[in-house]
């Protein structure tokens, strides 16, 4: 292992840096920036990245446990079969990611980015995406059963064939989102009722 990925980091910049299957621990880089940094197979587990920069990363076939992305911005880099286990993605920016095919498990995603972000097909079950910006994603297929969407914004998003079962969606306008053959509850269908003006009257 590199010795630069057993030291903590503070604004360090890491250009064409080979990272392939490394294993970095509970080490932490803070505004650090990252461009053209090969993750390809590696593992983090504890890792916390915080208002860091990638660039044209790739992170294929990488598997992330309990690592922390806190005000990243990710540009123009893939995650192609890369798994996040529990990680915390607060407040991260992603434009022109590769993000499926994708494997999630829990996690906080909350007031993340993910404007025009293809994630069809994406298990995104029990994630907490409050405040989440999902403007224009391409949702359809999703899996969002059980996840957190309270004040999310899905304008223009493609939920087409998605799962919003169990989801909670208080304070999300799913009038913007495209929806057909989407899978919701009672709880979203009163919601999205009310939104077009109807007094819903559920028998008891």
């Amino acid at each position: 292992m590199s010795d630069v990925l057993e030291r903590d980091a503070d604004g360090a910049t890491f250009r064409d840096a080979d990272w392939y299957g490394e294993e970095i621990g509970a080490v932490r880089f803070v505004d650090c920036v990252f461009v053209d940094v090969d993750m390809t197979e590696a593992t983090t587990s504890g890792t916390t990245f915080e208002g860091c920069t990638f660039h044209n990363c790739r992170f294929n076939a990488s598997t992330h446990h309990a690592t922390a992305f806190v005000g990243c911005d990710f540009r123009r880099t893939s995650f192609f079969t890369a798994r996040l286990d529990g990680c915390k993605l607060t407040g991260s920016v992603f434009a022109d990611c590769t993000l499926r095919p994708l494997t999630v498990v829990g996690g906080a995603w909350r007031s993340v980015t993910l404007r025009g972000a293809n994630l069809s097909g994406v298990d995104l079950s029990g994630i907490d995406l409050r405040e989440a910006d999902l403007s224009m994603a391409d949702l359809s297929g999703a899996v969002l059963a059980g996840a957190h969407l309270d004040a999310a914004t899905v304008r223009e998003a493609d939920l087409t064939g998605a799962d919003l079962r169990r989801a909670s969606v208080n304070g999300v306008d799913l009038t913007s989102a495209i929806l057909r053959d989407t899978r919701i509850d009672l709880p979203a269908a009163v919601s999205l009722a009310e939104t077009f003006g109807a007094v819903v009257d559920v028998a008891e």
